[in-house]
């Protein structure tokens, strides 16, 4: 019964926060988790440590060696860049669009935000042909 009514009162409180209920289930998972720890002698708040060190795939090195070849030709794939750095196609990914801001288009890598310049230039030979 005490259990039953903690959780509805900590739903209550994420309502009033006004997160929705896929946001309220993880959060609660988490809440409960801790309180378990804590009924069980835990003292810490703080993480503990977690095995292995720190991801050194998408360090700056690597950012600097995908931007390098990409300076080369833009047209080359996630693929062809993780064959030619050995790096992993997931960190090639991220590293292409999250560190550099790039995606796919029409087969070249662009960056994802282009100014005016760029659009009204895209726009002006298809005005020109009518």
């Amino acid at each position: 019964m005490q259990r039953s009514l903690e959780q509805r009162m900590a739903i209550k409180f994420c309502v009033k926060l006004e997160k929705s209920a896929a946001e309220t289930i993880p959060m609660l998972k988490k809440a409960f988790a801790w309180h378990k720890a804590f009924a069980e002698g835990r003292e810490d708040v703080n993480d503990e440590n977690r095995a292995g060190g720190p991801s050194t795939s998408s360090s700056d090195d690597n950012v600097k060696r995908v931007r390098d070849l990409l300076n080369t030709d833009r047209r080359l794939s996630v693929r062809l860049i993780s064959d030619t750095l050995d790096i992993t196609k997931t960190i090639v990914h991220e590293i292409v669009s999250k560190s550099l801001g790039m995606r796919k288009v029409c087969t070249k890598l662009v960056p994802k935000i282009q100014d005016t310049l760029h659009l009204t230039d895209a726009s002006e030979p298809s005005t020109t042909l009518s």
